[in-house]
């Protein structure tokens, strides 16, 4: 009879190891990469890199000199030059090598062989971005870092107004920064994750030197979870344009402040003069104040002349804001199922200032393009095929072309309006807003019930 112990003593812990292995890669994905993913990918891109490089067009004919020096030295079979790897970088995602192109090549050039790249080293996507001239980064991410997002523990804001709120399919932070792009439109349909994101971002914001403004027309359900934090709330189109003419009105005066400080009375030194509240000195430089509307078609719908004049004034202040009031740290987010020309007057104008977008899974073509179309057709094409099981999965696009998509954390409501109760110590004092701000319920107390006397079963 054969001694199957020696085998079963080899084979056991390899079984255990695989299926390990197996599990971790499902289960935990980011553990999977570092132990045995890096490595292995790390190991097949050494051993084949200047075959890859030149079965994917990558690679040039040697140069005169090289050339020269072969045949000065009798050597046969001299190969194409592939770009030069000038670093590696392994990240908790992925792997980044940084390229100096060969000669006669540009960036297009690694761009359209990053398919072809992915299969050849067995890795899940990878990204090319140029650095500048002549050097690109080639990102290759390891496993799929939106099914299930993990945001990095610490990530360089470096402004209050630029704050992380998802991951990118690359690996990347998605930063919202209100500096470089002020007002953003975000769309999608019921269940498609807008929520999520709209929390993301107010968490984000709740911890930093900033005035939250909130206009949820549904009541407030949405935004009540963020009382503490915010500094007003408007729960119907009446307080919304309430609120508005008051930030209207706090617009004009900070860009009296701002005239002020431009030296026209001659006192002013040069280098401090400033067409923004980002020049001011800190001791008198107002707080930016960041508005997030939900459902913005509520505030376009009428049904009577009173409505319509009361629409009339809401969308003349938006629009206002939208077009001036970026010098005045006056900030828009703007969020909706569908926007456009279809809501009636202003629309158009309006959503033609909010430069940053956020498209989530859509249920036309139309809403799309409504948010993309005039970014990127195949921003507009990618945010038609989010499928319905990922919430929060969503195409952001800006007004120079480039889009991607993203994915934030999930963020349940619970723990939303926790992190707005720990930090309602940091909301601003702002005077025009003190009537709109909302008051915190407090919970009753828990009366228990009386018990109840079960008759004796005679």
């Amino acid at each position: 009879m054969a001694d199957w112990t020696p085998l079963l003593e080899l084979g056991g812990p390899l079984v255990a190891g695989g299926a390990g292995a197996a599990y971790a890669r499902v289960k935990a994905p980011r553990a999977y990469w570092s132990a045995i993913g890096l490595p292995v990918t790390a190991a097949r891109i050494a051993h084949s890199y200047a075959e890859v490089m030149e079965a994917c067009g990558l690679a040039v004919e040697p140069s005169m000199w090289r050339t020269l020096v072969a045949r000065g030295e009798e050597r046969q079979g001299l190969k194409p030059t592939p770009p030069r790897v000038r670093g590696v970088r392994p990240t908790a995602t992925g792997l980044r090598l940084r390229l100096r192109l060969a000669r006669g090549q540009e960036t297009a050039d690694v761009v359209a062989a990053a398919e072809r790249l992915r299969h050849a080293w067995g890795v899940h996507a990878a990204y090319v971005s140029e650095i500048r001239p002549g050097v690109v980064d080639l990102r290759l991410v390891g496993f799929d870092v939106l099914r299930r997002v993990r945001m990095p523990r610490a990530v360089r804001a470096g402004h209050p107004v630029r704050v992380p709120v998802a991951l990118r399919e690359d690996g990347t932070v998605f930063v919202r920064d209100y500096r470089t792009e002020p007002h953003s439109l975000i769309l999608g349909a019921g269940q498609a994750g807008k929520s999520t994101f709209v929390r993301n971002l107010v968490c984000a914001l709740a911890v930093r030197p900033v005035a939250l403004v909130g206009i949820d027309c549904k009541r407030g359900v949405e935004h009540a979870p963020f009382a503490p934090r915010l500094s007003a709330l408007a729960t119907d189109p009446d307080a919304a344009l309430d609120v508005l003419r008051a930030l209207v009105a706090e617009m004009d005066a900070r860009y009296d402040l701002i005239r002020a400080q431009q030296g026209i009375p001659g006192w002013v030194p040069d280098e401090q003069v400033t067409a923004d509240i980002w020049g001011l000195p800190a001791t008198v430089r107002p707080v930016p104040v960041v508005v997030v509307v939900d459902e913005i078609a509520e505030l376009f719908l009428v049904a009577t002349k009173a409505d319509e004049k009361r629409r009339n004034e809401i969308v003349t202040a938006l629009v206002r804001l939208a077009q001036l009031a970026r010098a005045a740290g006056i900030f828009l987010d703007v969020a909706g199922q569908r926007f456009g020309a279809d809501l009636g007057r202003g629309a158009t104008l309006l959503r033609s200032q909010l430069t940053a977008r956020v498209v989530h899974r859509v249920n036309d073509v139309e809403t799309a393009r409504m948010g993309l179309g005039d970014i990127s057709e195949q921003a507009m094409a990618a945010a038609t095929q989010i499928p319905p099981g990922t919430p929060g999965l969503a195409v952001a696009g800006d007004a120079s072309g480039a889009w991607s998509r993203i994915r934030p954390a999930h963020l349940s409501l619970a723990d939303a309006a926790r992190i707005c109760r720990n930090s309602a110590h940091l909301v601003p004092d702002l005077p025009r807003l003190d009537a709109f701000r909302p008051v915190a319920a407090v919970p009753a107390p828990r009366i228990p019930p009386k018990p109840t006397r079960v008759p004796a079963i005679p």
